[in-house]
């Protein structure tokens, strides 16, 4: 798999690449770039079938060399110092990403998953998606990427009633009735959904309030949504809960 590195820091590409060689024996790095221009290059010189990018470069953006690529027939697993900047919106296109300094177990299962993603060609979608997020005007996405074995699902956050948690799996309920199954734990959709008023109701339930229709008085506190469902409520969450409700 040929790779170019992107980052700003020199002793950051060095690094990677240590660890790349070390841990990702299928990775050929081809090419590094310290400066988005210098990147724009080489991209387009070597044709990567993965980019790892750092976010935030001086004064321009991981996101800024992404705009300038007419095609991106390529992987990307962003990287950066900060857990906050530009993440939000790195999650809910389901991309990858590496908090620096880099893990070594985390690289390689991102490497990992970038290979199968590659192998059944759903690369640059997402990347087209997750830049179309980063233009608008709202403070969060209005969708998210649900990423399924043969396919991309892209969902209203609006249409989402509520999550489930199966293992290190996710169930997805919609309004329309239908069930997702995500091979991601609850809490990254936690995370990524508080945002949008979503509460843990319960260790294993995530829910959007939207669709409450009333808290029920047994068993401590649970929650019936419109379609009849009931959810728990866990007990050290009861007065969060009952504070998103009265939102």
């Amino acid at each position: 798999m040929r790779v170019i590195l992107v980052d700003d820091e020199l002793a950051n590409l060095e690094n990677l690449q240590v660890l790349l060689a070390k841990n990702c024996r299928t990775v050929k790095v081809v090419a590094i770039a310290n400066n988005i221009d210098d990147a724009f290059e080489k991209i387009n010189l070597h044709r990567p079938d993965l980019l790892f990018l750092d976010i935030q470069m001086g004064k321009t953006t991981g996101f800024d060399l992404l705009n300038l690529l007419t095609e991106k027939s390529f992987e990307v697993i962003f990287i950066t110092a900060y857990d906050n900047y530009g993440i939000q919106a790195v999650k809910s296109a389901a991309l990858d990403y590496l908090l620096k300094p880099v893990d070594p177990d985390e690289l390689m299962a991102a490497v990992s998953k970038a290979e199968n993603r590659i192998e059944s060609k759903m690369n640059g979608e997402q990347l087209n998606f997750l830049l179309n997020q980063l233009k608008r005007t709202e403070p969060a996405a209005p969708k998210i990427a649900l990423p399924q074995q043969h396919e991309i699902r892209y969902v209203s956050v609006e249409a989402i009633v509520r999550c489930v948690a199966d293992n290190n799996y996710t169930f997805f309920y919609l309004s329309s009735g239908e069930k997702i199954l995500i091979s991601k734990s609850l809490k990254e959709y936690s995370d990524l959904l508080k945002p949008q008023g979503f509460v843990r109701a319960h260790q294993s339930h995530l829910v959007n309030p939207k669709f409450v229709k009333s808290w029920l008085k047994e068993d401590g506190g649970i929650l019936l949504m419109n379609n009849g469902d009931k959810i728990p409520v866990s007990k050290p969450n009861r007065e969060m809960v009952k504070a998103a409700l009265r939102k």
